[in-house]
């Protein structure tokens, strides 16, 4: 890290941006790597998984309302 301040510092054109800079020259801008790829690849599994949880879970909500009784019913007794 500290090699790559000195450089930016050492830069005689300076970058719009400081932040890419250190991005660029520390490796971080190389999105194909196979790890975050992959944890990519499961985020949006686990995205899609939990959009049908959601959904299933709705409609056993909405099930289990068909076999209760109001809540105003119960409030009353």
């Amino acid at each position: 890290l500290f090699a790559v301040l000195v450089a930016l510092y050492e830069e005689p054109e300076k970058p719009n941006s400081a932040l890419d800079f250190l991005k660029h020259h520390l490796g971080a801008s190389a999105p194909e790597n196979p790890e975050i790829e992959a944890l990519q690849l499961e985020v949006a599994e686990m995205k899609e998984k939990y959009e049908a949880v959601l959904e299933e879970n709705k409609k056993l909500k909405a099930k289990l309302a068909q076999y209760e009784p109001p809540q105003d019913e119960k409030h009353g007794e």
